[in-house]
């Protein structure tokens, strides 16, 4: 059910998102050298590889890490990676990973291939078994300020609370975090 509820939004959020991310891309191709799409090896359900898209925030050559790991992530941005990042129009290309089946549009974010820490404690604890999602719980309750341990935390609640309405309050709270612009760091 949540894999057909994932496809009608989607198509959905594609219809009406088109002209905005029409729009990203070219602004993003304009204001730095490089490709509009920036695709990261993400871990997905039961720890598989996959390519996620993501509308390019920083400049070609950024080391392929989390952000709070790099030395300045300010000294990485292009000119609107700031912009794109506090406002999420960054994460729009994930729509095509829900499309194809890799994400769901509420479950634990997808961790980048080397977050070891991250990737282990979620094996132990079972979120490894859940398709990952644009925004999830721990999103809602804290999102790049979140310690891995606290954050894999909301990860296992989720797993033992997930439902349609739960995921629906996800999505309400990640509308309204966004609109606020809460929990982003760089």
């Amino acid at each position: 059910m949540k894999r057909l509820i994932d496809l009608v939004l989607v198509i959905f959020a594609l219809a009406a998102l088109i002209l905005p991310i029409g729009i990203v891309t070219l602004l993003v191709r304009l204001t730095s050298k490089g490709p509009a799409l920036y695709w990261s090896d993400r871990i997905g359900r039961n720890n598989t590889i996959f390519k996620m898209p993501k509308f390019r925030s920083m400049r070609v050559g950024t080391p392929a890490v989390a952000t709070h790991l790099l030395a300045n992530p300010e000294s990485v941005l292009t000119p609107i990676g700031s912009f794109l990042r506090k406002s999420s129009l960054d994460e729009l290309p994930q729509l095509w990973s829900i499309l194809v089946g890799d994400m769901s549009f509420v479950g634990p974010r997808p961790a980048l291939f080397n977050q070891e820490d991250l990737i282990a404690l979620r094996t132990e604890y079972g979120v490894h078994q859940l398709v990952p999602g644009l925004t999830g719980w721990a999103q809602v309750n804290g999102r790049d300020e979140l310690p891995i341990p606290v954050k894999v935390n909301f990860d296992v609640e989720y797993l033992q609370r997930q439902s349609i309405g739960f995921d629906l309050y996800i999505l309400w709270l990640t509308f309204v975090k966004v609109l606020r612009r809460d929990g982003v760091t760089h």
